[in-house]
């Protein structure tokens, strides 16, 4: 009888259900997957602060003779949404909105009143238009690379400078009407994330 009530068990076709499949080797498959992009992700982002640090001390030596040093125009700041008329252009110090620009890469322009605000935190703001391809790849990777509230770079485009591209740090001014990589590496490198309000370098 017992075995009577054993085969009653099957399945309506006759046949017992088979063992589900592990999922197993799909975890593991899609561990070593991840494992493989961040292994190359790494590589890449040495390779990549490789390539920078060579650029810096490329441009190191002339950076002095070709950066443009402005007097201190003050940091007090002014009611939101009142323009200022600042003394040089772009502008690199003065009163500013209590708000700023974040560091990111923009597509459209930003009010300089929030510009000057993100240059007293640190920040490198770097005006373009329409640069050649090699400085805008370049300069997109190093926005991506540097994204701190204190030390990093605000990207944003500026009308009318055609191909030249303007670096901006308090106080600092390095005009490029030809791209030079090593000179705007050095820029970055010598003044980002030294700001009035907080130096963090």
């Amino acid at each position: 009888m017992a075995n009577q009530a054993k085969k009653k068990k099957k399945s309506a076709s006759g046949y017992r259900s088979q063992p589900k499949p592990s999922p197993m080797p799909w975890v593991w498959g899609a561990g070593g997957v991840l494992a493989v992009l961040l292994g190359g992700f790494f590589w890449w982002q040495g390779r990549s602060a490789g390539e920078f640090d060579a650029l810096i001390a490329q441009g190191q030596p002339e950076l002095e003779a070709q950066v443009i040093s402005h007097a201190d125009a003050g940091r007090g700041h002014i009611n939101l949404g009142t323009p200022v008329q600042y003394a040089t252009d772009p502008p690199t110090s003065g009163v500013h909105w209590p708000n700023w620009t974040n560091p990111g890469f923009y597509e459209r322009p930003e009010p300089k009143e929030k510009l000057v605000h993100a240059l007293e935190h640190g920040n490198v703001v770097i005006y373009y238009d329409t640069p050649s391809a090699e400085a805008l790849n370049q300069i997109r990777s190093w926005q991506r690379r540097f994204t701190g509230q204190w030390d990093g770079l605000v990207v944003v485009p500026k009308p009318g400078l055609g191909q030249t591209i303007e670096l901006t740090a308090w106080n600092k001014l390095l005009r490029l009407d030809t791209w030079n990589a090593a000179l705007a590496a050095a820029f970055v490198d010598a003044y980002r994330g030294r700001g009035p309000e907080n130096p963090v370098r």
